[in-house]
């Protein structure tokens, strides 16, 4: 905590503690005074005092604050004195201004580069705000080479492709439209009305929320040199730019998040960049992009920057709204409150006074810039190309897996098949060398060459559905000789079987005329 320079005086009526605590948030002033104790407390500043007599307490107690001086003022009733010594609780060291010629030289940083020393004394405090160290005695040349190096060791290229094959969430919010998007139409479409930005000012309406805003801010006249007004124009770009990505992103719902984006996003807010041209604007911006959010996707990058030239072409209606939005998610946010005191408010009162003309002409300016991956200095494109090429060699892989998936199930078939037929054919062929060796061995035991082949002890000739066989003598279940069915008598075994096929080849003509016959009636 930092003990802050305060005055006190008394008159017959008050006790009046004046308090100068610069760069505190006004909507956070805590005051206690009971007996003889007096506390105030407004972060990053803490007062307590022990008085030498109590104060009175009679209802008249009154309070102000100076923003102009960054002042509090507190009143109360009068001090009753009261014998005796007093102690101050803890040692306190009131704060003293210091001589210009004291202090080593300084660099300037806030609106218009008016700001320095404002950290020499809050830098433990404000330490999550910013990600330039002692920025007091930094110069812009040393913020930048800093600022390019954290973001090189920042950026994670797993992140980045990881959104660039899986950009399912990104695509969703490139199709959002934010509130502006639905007012640049209907310039646009009223366009060959009027060419006069000024004429479009009433298409942006401010809520009674923001109106109040408005009412809070002290009229100021800012007296810019010409590098300063230019350097207010540029930072302008830089703050619409982080605003416009955190505004996508959220889909216009603002969350816990939503300061640390804008912040981080804008190097004018978090390193106190000071910039020469518009195209190092988006460069800058890009990167970080790339680097710091949850989605890290260029088309996000350009998405953002198209957002911002709509919203300078609309005017400086549509450039407060966003500024006021910007200031009210500050105000919020502990402790990026303070860059409120540096930046955006001056921003809410000056955008008031800028000219139209000024701001379509550097909306024309942004326009003419171009921004492509390789101007990043991220090495993007080789890394796109070199991720493309493993994916294509990983497609492929698993496509000649799931080729010869399916193909080994087909060869075990088709070799279980080839091992079926060997069988079959192996089976056929020692059936028909046993058949052969039977018939052999029949036609071995003839009798007489001379007569032809007769039938001989078992042997018959058996016609069986109109066709002739020859079969061994029929066996009993229990292996004994059986007798021949009815329907196939036995043949006499001593006449010639030429004889005897004649005979039986008449029989069998006769009984098929007569079933015929029999058929036809």
């Amino acid at each position: 905590m930092l003990t802050p320079a305060f005055d006190l005086s008394q008159d017959p009526d008050f006790l009046t503690v004046a308090i100068r605590v610069p760069y505190a948030r006004v909507s956070e002033f805590d005051v206690y005074f009971e007996g003889v104790d007096f506390k105030f407390y407004a972060k990053p500043y803490f007062l307590r005092l022990t008085l030498p007599g109590r104060v009175v307490e009679n209802g008249s107690e009154q309070g102000s604050y100076d923003t102009d001086k960054g002042a509090s003022e507190v009143s109360e009733g009068g001090v009753e004195d009261e014998d005796g010594e007093f102690d101050w609780e803890i040692e306190q060291s009131p704060y003293e201004e210091a001589s210009e010629g004291a202090l080593n030289p300084q660099y300037h940083y806030g609106f218009g580069n008016l700001r320095s020393g404002v950290f020499q004394r809050l830098q433990d405090e404000l330490s999550d705000v910013i990600d330039i160290k002692d920025p007091d005695f930094t110069p812009a040349a040393e913020r930048r080479q800093k600022r390019l190096a954290a973001e090189l060791a920042k950026f994670d290229p797993d992140h980045y492709l990881a959104d660039f094959f899986e950009d399912e969430a990104v695509e969703q919010v490139l199709k959002y439209n934010p509130w502006w998007i639905d007012i640049y139409s209907e310039m646009m479409a009223s366009l060959g009305k009027s060419q006069e930005q000024e004429n479009h000012a009433a298409l942006v309406s401010f809520s009674e929320e923001e109106k109040y805003q408005l009412r809070k801010f002290v009229n100021k006249s800012y007296l810019l040199d010409k590098r300063a007004h230019r350097q207010v124009y540029y930072s302008l770009i830089d703050i619409l730019l982080a605003y416009c990505y955190e505004t996508r992103v959220t889909e216009g719902e603002k969350n816990v998040e939503s300061a640390w984006n804008i912040r981080k996003l804008s190097p004018t807010l978090c390193w106190f960049e000071t910039w020469t041209n518009v195209h190092e604007i988006l460069v800058s911006f890009g990167r970080r992009v790339l680097c710091y959010p949850l989605y890290r996707h260029f088309k996000l990058v350009m998405k953002a920057y198209r957002d911002t030239i709509k919203i300078l072409q609309l005017g400086k209606s549509a450039v407060l709204k966003c500024l006021l939005d910007v200031h009210k998610i500050f105000q919020e946010n502990d402790p990026a409150y303070i860059l409120n005191d540096l930046y955006i408010s001056d921003y809410c009162v000056w955008i008031q006074k800028a000219k139209s003309k000024k701001l379509a002409t550097l909306a024309e300016a942004l326009k003419e810039v171009s921004l492509t991956k390789a101007q990043l200095g991220l090495d993007l494109e080789a890394l796109e190309a070199a991720a493309l090429l493993v994916q294509e060699e990983e497609t492929a892989v698993e496509a000649a897996r799931s080729v010869s998936r399916r193909q080994t199930p087909s060869s075990s078939s088709e070799a279980s098949d080839s091992e079926e037929a060997d069988s079959t054919t192996s089976s056929e062929t020692e059936g028909s060398d046993s058949e052969q060796g039977e018939l052999t061995g029949s036609e071995s035991e003839t009798a007489d060459p001379l007569r032809g082949p007769s039938l001989e002890g078992g042997s018959a000739l058996l016609i069986v559905n109109g066709g002739v066989c020859r079969n061994s003598a029929t066996e009993t279940s229990d292996g004994s000789p059986g007798k021949p069915p009815a329907s196939s008598p036995a043949l006499g075994g001593s006449r010639p079987l030429i004889e005897e096929l004649g005979e039986h080849l008449n029989s069998t003509v006769q009984v098929s005329e007569l079933k015929d016959s029999a058929a036809g009636r």
